[in-house]
């Protein structure tokens, strides 16, 4: 019988950490001289109903797989986005302390949304040099990216050879695809809200599995 080789199926290498990066749902609209809640210096608005319905879609979507851990940020939308997958499997989120989103300086708190949508000179210039620093106050992209890295990398050291759920926002996914592919800084931003990234983490190596699954909000 002649020997066949079937096109293998994609599996984590030995000692890799399958992550499932999920960004939290849509967050409350911003409003002209209104600033959103804060913590410690960065926007903390909770879930628009929209994202609600975006958390309740993941939960369900996710709530027959097996996840090691389910981590989120220190911000409320990501909790709230990850309750309803907590409740399905009975487990409780850790915070990681480095996956908030970039500090927006003085645009923090639904300014730079605001902005974002007039076209602002300084938003245009963030855009062209694909870094926040021209935003007064606001974090590097040299730095936001090393404290995502950090992260990213303190969750795959505890859970080698496990699937873990990480909810996150749309720059810390944009940042951790960008360093694991090698792109140019901000091709990954936009993901959708909660939508569905995939990174597989080996030592200091990271690899793209998944990029913006949202077959699971299809219908809202």
């Amino acid at each position: 019988m002649t020997q066949e080789y079937r096109q293998p199926v994609y599996a984590p290498p030995k000692g890799a950490t399958d992550l499932i990066l999920i960004r939290h749902g849509e967050s409350a609209p911003a409003r002209p001289d209104v600033s959103f809640p804060m913590k410690d210096g960065h926007g903390d608005p909770p879930l628009h109903p929209q994202g609600e319905r975006q958390a309740n879609a993941v939960g369900d979507r996710l709530k027959n797989d097996t996840f090691a851990g389910l981590y989120v940020t220190k911000l409320t939308r990501t909790h709230q986005t990850a309750a309803p997958l907590a409740a399905h499997l009975g487990m409780v989120p850790v915070e990681n302390p480095d996956l908030h989103e970039v500090h927006l300086g003085e645009w923090d708190g639904g300014l730079y949304r605001i902005k974002a949508a007039e076209g602002d000179p300084i938003y245009r210039e963030v855009v062209a040099s694909q870094d926040w620093s021209a935003i007064p106050g606001a974090e590097t992209r040299d730095v936001f990216f090393g404290r995502v890295r950090k992260g990213l990398q303190d969750i795959a050291d505890a859970h080698a050879d496990q699937r873990v759920a990480v909810f996150v926002h749309g720059g810390v996914i944009g940042a951790a695809l960008a360093m694991a592919s090698g792109s140019e800084p901000f091709a990954f931003l936009g993901a959708a809200n909660g939508s569905i990234s995939r990174l597989v983490v080996q030592g200091d190596h990271m690899s793209v599995r998944g990029f913006n699954d949202i077959a699971h909000l299809h219908h809202l």
